[in-house]
């Protein structure tokens, strides 16, 4: 009985080691997938989504200020009449 007892241990110690290490490499396998996919994001110089956001916005509040200008540049000026 001691010795099914000592075998069913060190069976159960291999699969629980096999889930931890396989888990393991679960992991080490999607991080080094995000890092390769960092890499090429920067090396093809995208933007991310909130980056993207915040530059639209920008951008929308500067043709907003332009088209504020071009109208008060409108109103200013006068015609003078020809003689």
């Amino acid at each position: 009985m001691k010795d099914s007892k000592f075998v069913f241990d060190k069976i159960t110690k291999l699969l629980e080691h096999g889930l931890v290490s396989s888990r393991d490499l679960t992991n080490e396998l999607v991080s080094i997938l995000k890092s390769k996919r960092d890499e090429i994001v920067f090396k093809m110089k995208l933007t991310s989504k909130d980056e993207f956001e915040i530059l639209s916005k920008r951008v929308e509040n500067l043709e907003k200020k332009l088209e504020k200008s071009s109208t008060r540049i409108g109103k200013k000026t006068k015609r003078v009449k020809k003689s």
